[in-house]
Formats: structure tokens, sequence, C-alpha cells
């Protein structure tokens, strides 16, 4: 196996200069940041720091609103969500690590109009690669890359946010 690491902190420090123009650009005072279980919610507080926002991250489980929960059943270790403020006409940069089928943003996309309607979604991606089936775009990510069949994406933190790109040998 062999394996590709990047350099996360240099990329989220760029994630975070491109939210700043992509905001300053779109007028958006004050947005919240919510991140997706469980590397999401790694990065978005690496993010809310660098950007230097007040309050809290929200924190988003989406398993329940997965549309294969019925096949794929329960995680046996389910964290809530938490969204410590209302979402309601607020401008959300809803954070992930990976970008890939699009489905994990759907999911999410749901379970915050749950808790009310947001002015706008901004995206927010670690890693996004080709894949899609839903129309899904990220307004800003880290690392656009295109993957081979053999190779997936490994994420570990919360401490020291590691990105690795393994490479299975056939």
């Amino acid at each position: 196996m062999q394996h590709t690491e990047y350099p996360i902190d240099q990329i989220i420090s760029k994630m975070a200069d491109d939210l700043t123009s992509y905001l300053a650009e779109a007028k958006i005072k004050d947005p919240l940041i919510v991140g997706i279980h469980t590397a999401g919610v790694w990065v978005a507080e690496t993010l809310h720091k660098k950007l230097g926002l007040p309050g809290v991250i929200g924190k988003l489980n989406i398993n329940f609103y997965r549309d294969d929960f019925s096949r794929n059943g329960l995680h046996p270790q389910i964290l809530p969500s938490s969204l410590p403020f209302s979402v309601e006409d607020r401008h959300i940069i809803l954070v992930d690590d990976v970008l890939y089928t699009g489905r994990t943003i759907r999911a999410a996309m749901n379970e915050l109009y749950d808790y009310g309607r947001p002015a706008s979604i901004i995206l927010a991606i670690l890693f996004e690669r080709e894949g899609r089936e839903l129309p899904i775009a990220a307004q800003v990510s880290g690392i656009q890359q295109a993957l081979q069949p053999n190779q997936y994406i490994e994420i570990s933190g919360p401490e020291n946010i590691a990105l690795n790109i393994i490479t299975k040998d056939d």
C-alpha cells in the first residue's frame, strides 16, 4: 500500500482566505459555521479559529437523514447534532471533509432545514473528488483531485488533522 500525505494546516489556511474573500464579495457578515460529524467538525473548528468568528460552531450528525439508512442501519457510535443557535435567516458555512457523491451534503441540508430556513448555505470542503451523483458543488475546496478506483481517503484527528490518500495494491 502507498499513501500520500497533505499539509492540512496550510490547506485549511488557504480555505479560510478563500472563505474570507467569498464572504466579502457576497457582503456576508457574521456567518455561522456548521460541521458534519466527524472529520467535518474537526475542519470546521479549525476554520472557525482561523476566521476569528465569535461563538461556537454547530455540529450535525446526518445519519438519520441519509438515503441509505435503511440499507446500512445505524452506526453504533452516533454523536448527536448540536446547533446552539438559530439558523433562521442566517448565512451558514457548511463544512465537511470529503465531497464525493453529494449525498452527505444533501442529508446535511435536509437536517439544517428541520432547524429553520437559512438565508444561504456556503459549502466548504477539505477534499473534493469526482463522482458526484447529485448536483452539489462547493464554493470553497481545499483540494480538488481525481482518484483511481483503488484509492481512498483516510482522515485522522481531531488534533493535528491528517489526510492521506491510500492506494491499495492490486
